[in-house]
């Protein structure tokens, strides 16, 4: 893909991202006096729904453009259950900032789209035909455009269509950006595509808006990589995977003769606590380099074993969301849903178990586990292989496979488990991440678990080629781009 692009406001930085030479635009809140010219012909924001991303967004954007004339109006059907908490956020009738949401559309000069994905499949040609000509259509996710290349449906021809896709859930969009109004550097990171441009505007609205919402830095990519990246990430590393491998590794310790809280504190909490604090500030290699020799010889064959099965799932799940069956099953569950919502998955014997754990929690006592590691970094750099070959920028792939994953989700879940995570996630993503965790489970248990039994599972080549990845150094990079604080979960 093209990664070059030029903005007639914002600083853009050439980087090397691992083999790749890509372009950034580097936020902060020094950029906001910046904000109104970029935002050029936009007077009203209108932000569409009140789900993840919704409130997180429509505040962030309500106090950067503060004072700039530029009004920000959430859009909410009148009969929503969510129209008393955008007030009690501070959006209201009586000053313009909240109104039904066909007439927010067709009034605002920016509508992001931040509705369900459900409900974007079933009202996009209302909005469409809501929104005015030369009016610009904002995506914080592919998704829209999976579905009109399903129906053989296109976007407006008269509107600019943008994208800017954050690399978090909308809790921890707004609570870096509170984090950041005292701590310099604090945000979550942003990708941003421009579909269509009719009036070589485009470009700059959505870095204005990743900026606004406060993305300390914005990279470049598409609206059909981001929901290939997106939607098969969900399902892959950043929830399915890991739920898969939790469920998987809990059994395992507990043959090996661990206590049920021993087992999960070695997979789950070891995942979510120091392998994921690890990876954050030292990469992958750096849970490696870390390690003990002895260690490093049983991360070795949990890796070795580890990597194909997870590859052969993360293929499959990639097929699936490029032919568009997996955005078919995602239509057609919602439409069960309406009929049988989805139960909650956090009431196992698993579970229940690592709500004790939790309540006793002492961090300090949390081992890097060295097998639990070995898998873990087994999915990730299977997934970085496959988005690699796929051709995605490498920016896209660290940001879905690893980053998303240690500072944004893992933080959440080792505050609240990883099946709670799952059950308070988007639909398409809960949807995804039920439906293939079981796979991971049970393909390790098939092909890996029987390596492990024989005392083997070591690939010299494998492991050759993952300490010489260029993947290295797109994260030496990417860890000077994290947010400067962790995010703060309660």
């Amino acid at each position: 893909m093209n990664t070059t692009f030029k903005s007639r406001v914002f600083a853009v930085e050439k980087v090397q991202f691992g083999p790749n030479e890509e372009y950034v635009v580097r936020g902060g809140r020094h950029l906001f006096p910046l904000l109104p010219k970029a935002f050029d012909g936009i007077r009203q924001i209108g932000v569409l729904g009140w789900g993840s991303q919704g409130p997180a967004q429509a505040q962030n954007l309500r106090d950067s453009l503060e004072g700039t004339g530029i009004r920000v109006k959430v859009g909410l059907r009148q009969n929503s259950s969510s129209w008393k908490l955008a007030e009690a956020a501070g959006f209201r009738t009586e000053n313009g900032t909240l109104g039904e949401m066909m007439d927010v559309a067709r009034e605002s000069d920016l509508v992001l789209l931040l509705i369900s994905d459900a409900a974007q499949a079933e009202l996009y040609p209302q909005i469409f035909k809501a929104l005015k000509p030369g009016a610009t259509l904002g995506l914080s996710h592919g998704f829209l455009l999976a579905v009109l290349k399903i129906h053989g449906d296109k976007f407006p021809a008269n509107i600019n269509v943008i994208g800017v896709c954050p690399k978090g859930m909308g809790p921890s969009v707004r609570r870096l950006y509170e984090q950041g109004k005292h701590i310099n550097g604090a945000g979550i990171n942003t990708s941003f595509a421009v579909e269509q441009d009719i009036d070589g505007k485009a470009t700059d609205y959505a870095l204005a808006w990743s900026i606004a919402i406060g993305a300390p830095f914005t990279f470049q990519t598409t609206l059909e990589k981001e929901y290939l990246s997106d939607i098969f990430g969900e399902r892959a590393v950043l929830l399915g995977a890991v739920h898969g491998i939790v469920e998987f590794l809990f059994r395992h310790y507990q043959a090996q003769g661990m206590s049920p809280e021993e087992a999960f504190v070695h997979a789950t909490e070891s995942i979510t606590g120091p392998i994921s604090k690890t990876i954050s500030r030292k990469g992958l290699i750096g849970v490696y380099n870390s390690l003990s020799e002895k260690d490093k010889e049983i991360f070795r064959k949990a890796y070795g074993a580890a990597y194909r099965p997870n590859y052969e799932i993360h293929r499959e799940i990639y097929d699936e969301v490029a032919s568009g069956n997996e955005i078919r099953s995602v239509i057609l569950a919602n439409k069960r849903i309406e009929a049988m919502p989805m139960a909650k998955i956090d009431g196992t014997f698993m579970w229940k178990t690592g709500e004790k754990v939790r309540a006793q929690r002492n961090e300090a006592a949390i081992p890097l586990e060295p097998f639990t590691a070995g898998v873990y970094i087994a999915c990730m750099m299977a997934q970085i292989d496959l988005l690699a070959e796929k051709g995605h920028a490498y920016s896209e792939i660290v940001n879905e496979s690893v980053i998303e994953a240690v500072d944004s989700l893992n933080p959440f879940m080792h505050f609240k488990g990883v099946a709670y995570m799952v059950d308070n996630c988007s639909i398409t993503a809960r949807l995804g991440a039920r439906k293939w965790a079981s796979r991971y489970d049970y393909i390790l248990m098939q092909e890996a678990e029987p390596l492990w039994a024989e005392g083997k599972g070591e690939d010299e080549a494998l492991m050759q080629k993952f300490l010489e990845h260029p993947v290295h150094g797109a994260l030496s990079v990417a860890a000077s781009m994290r947010p400067s604080v962790d995010i703060a979960v309660q």
